[in-house]
């Protein structure tokens, strides 16, 4: 869905074709991403790489998962902890990270990881006591979701890249060399996300939302929406505003251990996912939440800080921080 003639977002529109090498169109996409993570930390981005066949898979497989029967899609829930496989409509409610009580969400999950690679796994940090953390994935039998997994796979990679680019034109933005966060995201720990939001007959319960006000806890969130609308993020006059949906796009926007890292000179913005008016129907979106290695320390960057202005917040590593949040928010029966 496009940009609706003459409507204006705070959330810029930025084309990254050209942008991964250097150059001036580089140059101009590090300005106005370093602007957006000031702002709102949100930003639509085009000219990103990824194909229209990758997103088009990846969407199809997750609508026939979701036509599953309940029945057959609550065989794939996960007793890790809720980080692999099927999360039940109203199992969570992402509002409670801010300790804000609302009625549980109106969305069903499919989460996945990268660790059926057990290598990968333990070079990101898998040892005794985090087996539940470095669980591996849960998939639904092929001949009921024909190619699901190579789908869900597939997109993962392509997001993996896309992350690493996105990564360094935010440490040029934050005048670093551009590859000084590879070494603490090679190993990274993302989880990637399909949602579904059924299509509603009848009101929200009172405060209840599709997705409760939040904000994201790793470094950067890279999200795939169909276009139906109804994500907003909370302005920094304390406004809910839109986020425009744009063909072929990713919003990008950044996360808590993100904002922490640059001593909150980089802003992790509350947003939410409503019923819009006029579209209660069925919405699918994909996340792919990009957090560093586990055990990454994440402490102020080097050019967020000066004498006036020093370090506002206690080294922690990235695995600590996702742990304690996942718990928080996960609703269990």
């Amino acid at each position: 869905m496009a940009v609706a003639a003459g409507v204006v977002s705070r959330v810029p529109l930025v084309d990254l074709s050209g942008a991964f090498e250097p150059g001036p169109r580089r140059d101009e996409a590090t300005d106005v991403i370093r602007r957006a993570c000031e702002d709102v930390g949100f930003l639509v981005i085009t000219g990103h790489g990824v194909s229209e066949e990758a997103v088009t898979r990846i969407d199809t497989a997750a609508r026939r998962f979701f036509a599953l029967p309940l029945a057959d899609k609550m065989e794939l829930v996960c007793d890790f902890g809720n980080r692999r496989g099927y999360k039940p409509l109203q199992s969570s409610t992402l509002a409670l990270s801010r300790d804000q009580e609302t009625p549980p969400d109106l969305a069903e999950l499919y989460l996945v990881n990268r660790f059926d690679d057990r290598d990968a796994a333990r070079r990101a940090g898998l040892r005794e006591g985090r087996e539940e953390f470095f669980a591996p994935n849960v998939w639904p039998d092929p001949d009921m979701v024909p190619g699901f997994r190579e789908s869900f796979l597939a997109y993962y990679a392509v997001m993996e890249d896309l992350a690493a680019k996105l990564m360094r034109l935010m440490a040029l933005a934050l005048d670093l060399d551009e590859h000084w966060f590879d070494d603490k995201i090679a190993d990274h720990v993302t989880g990637l996300a399909a949602l579904r939001y059924p299509a509603l007959e009848t009101a929200p319960l009172p405060g209840q939302f599709r997705r409760g006000p939040h904000s994201d806890w790793g470094s950067l969130t890279i999200l795939y929406g169909d276009g139906v609308p109804g994500l907003q993020i909370l302005s920094p006059e304390g406004e809910w505003e839109d986020v425009p949906a744009v063909a072929g796009s990713f919003v990008i926007n950044l996360g808590d251990l993100m904002a922490a890292w640059t001593n909150d000179r980089w802003v992790s913005t509350l947003h939410r996912v409503v019923a819009a008016d006029g579209a209660w129907g069925e919405r699918i979106s994909v996340a792919f939440f990009h957090q560093p290695t586990y055990d990454a320390v994440i402490e102020c960057i080097p050019t967020c800080t000066s004498p006036d202005d020093p370090p506002r917040y206690e080294p922690i590593t990235s695995g600590e921080w996702l742990d304690a949040m996942i718990r928080k928010t996960t609703t269990y029966s």
